[in-house]
This record gives C-alpha cells, structure tokens and sequence, in this order.
C-alpha cells in the first residue's frame, strides 16, 4: 500500500467525508491503494469528542471511526467527496477492550473493501493501538440514490 506523501491531513479528510466538525474523528490518511487504507487519529483522547458518554469513549464508538475510513477510502477512489450511507449490517464484531479513550496511543483504522459497488460497499476493518487489536469486523454501508 502507498504511503501518502504529505498524508491527507484531517482538513483535507473533511472535505471528503460526510462528517463535519467535531464528528469527523480521523486525524490523518496514511495511506492507500485501491483495495485498502490506513488512517490514524487521536480523537478518541479529546474530552470533546461528540461520542463521548459520562466521561468516556465505549470500544463500540470505534465502529464510527472504522465507517469514517470506509468513506474516506471510497473518496479518494472516486476522487470525489463520499455520499451519505447507511450501516446495513456488521459482522464479526470483536471488541477487545471496553473503551478507547484509556487507550494512550494513536489509533491505526485499517479498511479493506471486500464488495465496493456504486450503491454500497462492505468493508473488512481493524483498529489497533501499539501493534494490539481494540476492535475488528465487518461492516456494510448502502448508497441511497446511488445504485445503477
């Protein structure tokens, strides 16, 4: 996979996802290629972040910042900011901590297109902290009005 020379910093990202303001959670796209892409962030550390809850970060909030990679990765792609979608399922959910923002490393969110079609894709996704899994599984996303 390329790695991006500069990378895409987190301006650049929010022009091409439909996240705006504090929800867009990537920092930076480190790098792709048209299967995959490598993204990092930091977010899941700020006080601020609008998935926060009592205090906290539950693991479960890292599935946004996997879909958030997803729609970046369709982005560049299709050179072309990404469209709204909708989850339509996830599978193979495996969390193995109970919250992201106890975790003091920068988070790497792996995506991997399995099915990438103008009216969905579904993703393969992996988040890890220090070479360690936090979160993995499967995700699909449909493409309202954008199906042939």
């Amino acid at each position: 996979m390329p790695v991006l020379s500069p990378p895409l910093d987190h301006a650049a990202i929010a022009g091409l996802v439909p996240h705006h303001g504090a929800m867009c959670l990537l920092d930076r796209a480190i790098a792709w290629d048209a299967s995959r892409i490598l993204c990092e962030t930091g977010r899941h550390r700020d006080d601020a972040n609008p998935l926060r809850r009592d205090g906290m970060l539950p693991a479960v909030c890292g599935l946004e910042f996997a879909l958030q990679a997803m729609a970046l990765h369709g982005a560049v792609g299709a050179a072309a900011a990404q469209s709204v979608g909708f989850v339509s399922s996830l599978r193979d959910i495996r969390m193995n901590v109970d919250r992201l923002d106890t975790v003091q490393a920068p988070l790497l969110i792996e995506a991997v297109a399995l099915v990438a079609e103008t009216g969905g894709f579904i993703y393969r996704f992996d988040i890890t902290a220090d070479g360690r899994s936090l979160l993995s599984g499967q995700a699909a996303v449909i493409l309202p009005g954008e199906a042939a």
